[in-house]
């Protein structure tokens, strides 16, 4: 009996090599909202500066299972005072089996930011409306293309690739 007739024998045994990747489950990991000046901030009439900060992080929880975090700093100011300060630590668990070693990092830093990164979003949106404030939506990032730059910033002896970027 070959591997096609034995009813997924093979896959029970660990025998299929075929490489998987999967998000496990999403999550909240941090959430912190300030509105320091509050009433008086929604007097203002200043345009908000906004300034907006991410980072991606990694750990592996088990042989085949890594957490991603993508971490969102936000800090709007007018010349008026700080608007608000929000900051999300969005994450995801992640099951990785039989991939290329070489493209385990590819994936944790470049696919499954992307995957989460428009739940953070909109956690973000909302949490900025719930504050009183217009939602905040973010452009889309494109995170594979960010590692990339980090990869090769890093052959030159630059930033290190947790580090992705700012927007």
């Amino acid at each position: 009996m070959n591997e096609q007739d034995n009813g997924g024998a093979a896959l029970a045994n660990g025998a299929d090599k075929t490489p998987v990747a999967g998000m496990i489950s999403q999550y909240v990991k941090d959430l912190s909202f300030e509105n320091p000046n509050a009433p008086g901030i929604f007097q203002s009439q200043a345009m908000p500066r906004i300034d907006v900060q991410f980072n991606i992080g990694t750990l592996q929880i088990a042989e085949d299972v890594h957490e991603v975090i993508l971490k969102i700093d936000v800090r709007s100011e007018t010349d008026d005072g700080v608007a608000f300060v929000v900051d999300l630590s969005y994450a995801g668990l992640f099951g990785l089996r039989n991939i290329p070693e070489e493209h385990v990092q590819l994936f944790l830093l470049g696919e499954a930011p992307r995957l989460l990164f428009p739940f953070a979003r909109r956690v973000l949106a909302d949490t900025v409306r719930d504050g009183g404030f217009q939602p905040l939506l973010l452009e889309p990032i494109d995170f594979n293309a960010l590692y990339m730059q980090q990869v090769q910033g890093q052959a030159g002896g630059e930033v290190p690739i947790e580090d992705i970027g700012h927007a």
